[in-house]
């Protein structure tokens, strides 16, 4: 028995009648405070726990080179809720949005008791709850919870459960979870999703007005959308400067100057920089948060501006593509796939830089620069431009005249196609399409077709990309390499066989460099090619200095013959301009390495003064005629139908019927419907802008008097 209970007793007697009516009252609040601290207790310890940051559905962003954004995704909820990290966001944010919301936060457990004893006296004394004393942590777990504020339920949960949630994570943790949830207005949630939408800017560097603005939206959104109510956006930040003024956060003339600045009234678009590119990557990894690409933001945006600008000036339904890659690493700088994602009337939802067509003439260097590897010719080799027949292919030069004898350096610049086709011989067709594939390029022939000469002159497939593959490789003295997107992805082939031996592959880049080229473009040491394909679909260029490679293409987007287009008219002056874009610190192309011969024809050993090429026989056709042939019109065929897309034609269009001519001597005079329309000593190609749709006459006549005419239906 325990004997000290008397003595209690006793004690216990002698008090006073008033305190001993008072020990059961405060024996039933102690245990009442004991139950109801066990109580909290086991809420805290049991309370589920909110979504993890991991775990928060958010937006996929891409990002270029140096971090910066190019485009985001909505959620599947379609909401912007972008990640961010505390280090990215303006640190005087922070400080304000714990100055208005949360003065103590780095110092509670979670729960403010002063803050919500202020609050319940205010609601006892004002009759209307005046603040509601909720701790960023509390906010935080009514968020992820999307729970409603104002029930006492509600309260008792965020009050539990942001106890629990101080013992699991760290402040700042808690805090940036509030960084990407936070409500701004519609479907806005985070501050960075805000900044960039509101400001049009990353968080990083906010001004005192923007980031008081950001802390106030939160507390009621909708109402204070700064699109919508802008007096109420205004007035809500003004009390959040206030705030930052009393606690030290700014001065009160740095909020002065805060209250001058308007709010923003116009919700800006989230960004699409490379949207071709970016749809592309995120469909191959969608589980990938974050992608980062080798763009460069700044570059990108001034190559779609470029190029939307540039296919606006070549017409209606034109489009256009680019590339930029630094050939020094493989790494794609800029992508362009059109003149704009949402421009329907040029298909713009199409991306051209992967888009399989004809590249024209664009294959001949690789061609010359087999023939030099191989010691078939050296650029000052001769070699003949004369109308031939090369097993059963008559090949013609573009514009059907012949420059006799020229050399092959002249040959690669003036982009005959006799020469090219007779070195194509010699080095082999298949021969071309292996090197090609060392760059890891498949070029696409016709089905059932084996590589033959046309391939020469752009009778096969390729992209783009593939097109500025293959001249990276020759810029690179021939070594092979990856163009790539993604940022840290190798650009190492293996095994890495060489496209082209370093002599040859400079040979070729030293002939390009002096190419004649647009009026518009500078003598800037661009080494650069153009192709035409057959027919007028497909217009390119492609050039390298000593860093960078371009890759140009123009044409409309289904196909559609453009009469008239030309890569050296069309497509190199964007790939000129592109380089002036790339700024002034231009790189200039690489010096001779060892192994060549700057010799003159004369100089040359004897086997290498004229390309050593198959004997040259005359079309059986052309067998003892003089090299004016015969005149003929030789496109279009008399009683071609042939749609010019005239009757489409808006009144801003000029659609031209282009007329190829063979043969004759020249001066050439032209005539359509009996009137003269132009005449010229090479006047060989024909580019006449018809008056409407109808039967057109064609006529031709020569210095001879030698004559020829189609007949042709234009719509």
């Amino acid at each position: 028995m325990d004997q000290s209970a008397p003595q209690r007793q006793r004690i216990f007697s002698r008090l006073p009648r008033r305190l001993r009516r008072m020990v059961p009252a405060a024996a039933g609040l102690c245990l009442m405070a004991a139950i109801g601290t066990g109580f909290l207790i086991y809420a805290v310890a049991t309370a589920p726990m909110p979504p993890a940051l991991a775990d928060i559905s958010v937006s996929r962003v891409v990002l270029d080179r140096n971090g910066d954004l190019l485009r985001a995704f909505a959620t599947s909820d379609e909401r912007w809720r972008l990640p961010v990290k505390l280090s990215d966001v303006d640190p005087l944010y922070i400080r304000m949005l714990m100055a208005f919301e949360d003065r103590r936060f780095r110092d509670h457990a979670g729960v403010d008791p002063r803050a919500l004893g202020r609050a319940a006296f205010e609601t006892i004394t004002e009759r209307r709850i005046v603040s509601g004393g909720s701790t960023l942590t509390m906010q935080v777990i009514r968020l992820l919870n999307e729970a409603p504020t104002r029930d006492l339920g509600a309260k008792w949960q965020q009050l539990v459960g942001a106890l629990a949630l101080e013992r699991r994570l760290s402040k700042d943790e808690i805090l940036s979870l509030y960084l990407m949830r936070a409500p701004f207005g519609g479907n806005l949630e985070g501050v960075r999703a805000a900044s960039l939408v509101w400001f049009g800017k990353e968080p990083r560097r906010l001004t005192p007005a923007e980031a008081a603005l950001l802390v106030a939206l939160p507390q009621s959104p909708e109402s204070r959308r700064p699109d919508r109510f802008p007096d109420n956006a205004r007035k809500a930040r003004d009390r959040v400067l206030d705030q930052a003024v009393v606690e030290g956060v700014v001065t009160l003339e740095e909020a002065e100057a805060a209250r001058r600045d308007s709010v923003p009234t116009l919700r800006r678009p989230m960004p699409m920089i490379a949207p071709h590119l970016t749809s592309s990557v995120v469909a191959a990894n969608p589980a990938l948060v974050e992608h980062r690409l080798t763009l460069d933001r700044a570059l990108q945006q001034a190559m779609e501006q470029l190029v939307a600008a540039k296919a606006l000036a070549l017409g209606p339904q034109m489009s256009a593509a680019l590339l930029v890659a630094d050939h020094t690493s493989g790494e794609i700088l800029a992508s362009v796939g059109s003149p704009g994602l949402t421009d329907d009337g040029r298909q713009g939802y199409v991306d051209m830089t992967g888009a399989v067509r004809s590249p024209g003439s664009a294959l001949k260097p690789l061609i010359y620069g087999l023939a030099f590897e191989q010691g078939i010719a050296h650029p000052e080799s001769y070699i003949e431009d004369r109308p031939i027949r090369i097993a059963g292919y008559d090949p013609t030069n573009f514009d059907l005249s012949f420059q006799g004898t020229v050399t092959v350096r002249e040959a690669l610049q003036l982009s005959l196609n006799i020469p090219a086709v007779k070195l194509l011989e010699a080095v082999g067709p298949a021969q071309l399409t292996a090197r090609l594939r060392r760059t890891g390029v498949t070029p696409v022939l016709p089905q059932g077709l084996t590589p033959g000469l046309a391939i020469g002159l752009g009778g096969l497939g390729l992209t783009l990309r593939d097109l500025t593959t293959l001249y990276a490789a020759i810029a690179s003295a021939g070594r092979p390499m990856r163009l790539v997107h993604i940022y840290g992805e190798s650009s190492r082939m293996t095994p890495a066989l060489p496209v082209l031996e370093p002599v040859a592959a400079w040979y070729v880049g030293d002939i390009l460099a002096k190419a004649p080229r647009p009026s518009t473009a500078a003598d800037a040491g661009i080494a650069f090619k153009t192709g035409t394909a057959y027919g007028y679909r497909d217009a390119v260029a492609v050039g390298f200095d000593g860093k960078h490679v371009i890759g140009v293409w123009t044409g409309r987007a289904d196909g559609t013959p453009v009469p008239g287009m030309t890569g050296l008219k069309s497509a190199a002056p964007i790939l000129f301009e592109a380089f002036d874009r790339l700024g002034p610190a231009r790189i200039p192309l690489a010096s001779a390495p060892s192994g060549v011969l700057p010799l003159a024809t004369a100089s040359l050993p004897q086997p290498l003064r004229r390309a050593r090429v198959r004997a040259e026989s005359m079309s059986p056709t052309l067998a003892g005629t003089p090299l004016a042939a015969s005149l003929r019109i030789s496109h279009p065929p008399d009683g071609a139908d042939v749609d010019l897309g005239l009757a489409a034609a808006g009144s801003g269009q000029k659609p031209v019927l282009v007329v190829k001519l063979q043969g004759g001597r020249g001066p050439y005079t032209w005539f359509a419907n009996g009137q003269p329309v132009e005449s010229g000593l090479y006047l060989t190609q024909l580019v006449w802008t018809p008056d409407g749709p109808g039967q057109q006459t064609i006529l031709v006549i020569d210095a001879t008097g030698a004559s020829d005419r189609v007949e042709v239906t234009l719509r």
